[in-house]
């Protein structure tokens, strides 16, 4: 494994080879783009081993990747291939669970990115070199004039075997997993005092590219362990499945101003005729929409994230009303813990996540 210093010099090489998956097509700190595509609902699942279904609110924004009885495959056959999907929508805060094989090969780079259009960014990156461990790393605001962030917590032989790898994303910290054991806690004010913590909307990008590939520079390809022989090929990830919680479900996220600050970003929900109840709320219960409604057509909520805590969701999809709680944190606490028991999650892994939105 390459040196620390090594790895700082590959890391710069390897930052424009990487950019298919990390970049943005507006970005709002710059010029006013769009609102951004939320998740309404507070629970997302994909069972990439069910067929082409499970596509649904997935872009496949480069190469082929299909279902197979192992689950959505990534496929590298030759130079130049490097399939990536990601979701058609934006979450603002939450859990994401996502069970991989990565690839195996020298230089092959299987990836699990969040991005943000101000180019926020949260990863995982299993570098098929090396069959013991996994990357951890972040960046806030595209800032890439340090490449010191990243961690590489060991997993068992992460390219023979499914490991479930998940982030637990709050205002206050991001908490990374490997089947339900914490490897890495970032705080906020340990990311150039919140500076560099990501903290706007995200969509998710799954997929799979050559850092080895003969065309990089040669630090980039001393990052990814080695040249690639594409000889050896083909090089095939897996993703048998994704779950998402949203801790913010909207319709949409619109930047407020041009700080990239999380309390700026503006959630607005859409209801319809005289209900109180959102129409973005889960399948799992119903919610206030956090605002009134008109009696006659639509009219769109919107709400601003408190500073300091982590936003509670507009329309909260447990019996009990966002109205109604004692309190914004008891309220995301009593979702969050709903949200990640009806998807399955371990008890250990939703009462740490779930508590961590007590103290946020």
């Amino acid at each position: 494994m390459p040196s620390l210093p090594q790895l700082t010099v590959a890391a710069l090489a390897a930052a424009s080879l990487v950019a298919g998956q990390t970049y943005t097509d507006c970005n709002p700190l710059n010029e006013t783009c769009p609102s951004d595509t939320g998740l309404s609902s507070y629970s997302f699942f994909s069972d990439f081993t069910s067929g082409d279904s499970a596509f649904d609110r997935w872009n496949t924004t480069a190469g082929t990747v299909n279902s197979t009885s192992q689950g959505a495959a990534f496929i590298i056959n030759e130079q130049g291939d490097a399939p990536t999907i990601q979701t058609d929508f934006y979450f603002f805060f939450g859990y994401v669970e996502v069970k991989m094989k990565t690839a195996t090969g020298t230089g092959i780079i299987s990836s699990i990115v969040f991005e943000s259009d101000d180019l926020d960014e949260i990863d995982w990156e299993g570098i098929g070199t090396y069959n013991y461990e996994i990357e951890t790393n972040y960046f806030g605001k595209d800032n890439t004039t340090l490449y010191n962030r990243a961690t590489y917590p060991n997993v068992t032989t992460p390219s023979d075997t499914f490991h479930t790898y998940a982030v637990n994303w709050t205002s206050s910290a991001i908490e990374w997993f490997i089947d339900g054991v914490s490897v890495r806690t970032l705080y906020y004010e340990d990311a150039l005092d919140g500076k560099n913590f990501p903290q706007t909307p995200m969509n998710l990008r799954i997929g799979i590219w050559a850092g080895g590939d003969s065309s990089n520079g040669e630090g980039t390809i001393e990052w990814a362990g080695g040249e690639t022989d594409y000889s050896d090929a083909p090089f095939t990830m897996y993703v048998e499945s994704v779950k998402i919680i949203n801790y913010n479900p909207a319709d949409t996220y619109t930047y407020g101003d041009k700080t990239g600050d999380y309390t700026s970003i503006k959630l607005a929900n859409t209801t319809s005729g005289s209900s109180s109840s959102s129409s973005s709320s889960s399948s799992t219960g119903t919610g206030t929409a956090g605002g009134s409604t008109s009696a006659v057509g639509q009219s769109t909520t919107t709400t601003t994230p408190t500073p300091g805590t982590t936003p509670t969701p507009s329309n909260s999809t447990t019996s009990v009303s966002t109205s109604s709680a004692s309190s914004s944190g008891t309220s995301t606490f009593t979702a969050a813990a709903a949200g990640m028991a009806e998807l399955g999650m371990s008890p250990v892994v939703v009462l740490l996540s779930a508590a961590l939105m007590l103290f946020v």
